[in-house]
């Protein structure tokens, strides 16, 4: 019991030291300015609204769905499988034709108020051919449920998908997750949870990609996303995949744009130089000219390198 408090411990001030070096704010900047780093409080809140950054915003999200309406004309697939009790609780499979397969699971993002997996299928046209069982994952969003009810019911799924693995020709000892933006938030708490708490294997989750992520949330409640997720301190704790960086047990990869707002950008930077701190495998690559809608796009080209990371944790390769 020691020497594991004591790792926690030293891991944790591992991933603090990176994380509060890499934040430091200039000494010349007039502090009583500042709500965070070098931020106002309205420069804050355009550093957490990717509407500012993304202006084809609506025009990708249109793409998502008209291209996962293909998918689903192209590929079979077992829709709305329960995986919960609730009527959002429900995951798509869609399987590839080998038997014991990978399982690669997507979180959508939305800004934990929106989305849903109807519009997260393409990526399937990426993992399928490649060997892949794809899952696009439903849950419910904010109002109906409160962010932590959210994290409950995405770690309900990976445990119905170890349990069901099966049954739509999976190999529960291969399960893979990836996620963008909230999402890719989503997808490292499921990444930094304890498993063994929920008596799973520590290491039921083999891999996972973040893409355009927050893994801090103390300085996404600083911002205007206060105004619709509302956690305690120790909620914020408990969902900021940093502060929980000892129960990790498998490789992450993250990425985020070169176009993506300047707290994006630095949330991957904090990640992914705790990660490293901690000598966790990790990998991550920086998309250039890509904004936060068009990271999450790229997953529709199996060669793209967002693409290429996800497949390469699994062993597989792009179509």
């Amino acid at each position: 019991m020691g020497q594991d408090i004591d790792r926690r411990d030293v891991l944790k001030g591992a991933a603090c030291a990176v994380v509060s070096g890499s934040l430091a704010a200039p000494a010349v900047f007039a502090q009583s300015a500042t709500v965070f780093l070098n931020y106002t409080q309205e420069e804050l809140d355009r550093a957490y609204d990717q509407t500012v950054w993304a202006p084809n915003q609506d025009e990708l999200i249109a793409r998502y769905a008209t291209r996962s309406a293909a998918t689903r004309q192209r590929l079979k697939f077992k829709s709305a499988v329960a995986y919960g009790p609730t009527e959002d609780e429900v995951l798509d499979i869609f399987p590839c034709d080998k038997e014991a397969a990978p399982i690669h699971v997507f979180v959508h993002g939305g800004a934990w108020r929106g989305g849903s997996k109807d519009i997260y299928s393409f990526p399937a046209d990426t993992f399928v051919p490649a060997g892949a069982n794809y899952v696009a994952l439903n849950f419910a969003n904010i109002p109906q449920v409160r962010l932590p009810e959210m994290a409950d019911q995405i770690r309900r799924a990976v445990a119905w998908l170890y349990g069901n693995a099966a049954g739509f020709g999976g190999d529960r000892d291969r399960i893979f997750v990836s996620g963008h933006s909230s999402g890719g938030h989503l997808a490292a708490v499921l990444l930094t949870t304890d498993w063994v708490a929920l008596n799973l294997p520590r290491d039921v989750i083999k891999g996972g990609v973040c893409a355009s992520g927050i893994y801090d949330m103390h300085p996404a409640m600083l911002s205007s996303r206060r105004n619709y997720v509302t956690l305690s301190p120790a909620e914020e704790a408990a969902l900021s995949p940093l502060a929980h960086l000892d129960v990790i047990a498998s490789p992450i990869a993250v990425a985020h744009g070169t176009r993506e707002s300047p707290e994006f950008q630095r949330q991957s930077r904090a990640f992914v130089a705790a990660l490293a701190a901690g000598g966790y495998r990790h990998e991550f690559v920086v998309l250039d000219g890509l904004n936060h809608f068009e990271v999450c796009d790229s997953l529709a080209d199996s060669h793209s390198p967002l693409s290429q990371m996800a497949l390469r944790q699994m062993g597989l390769s792009g179509a």
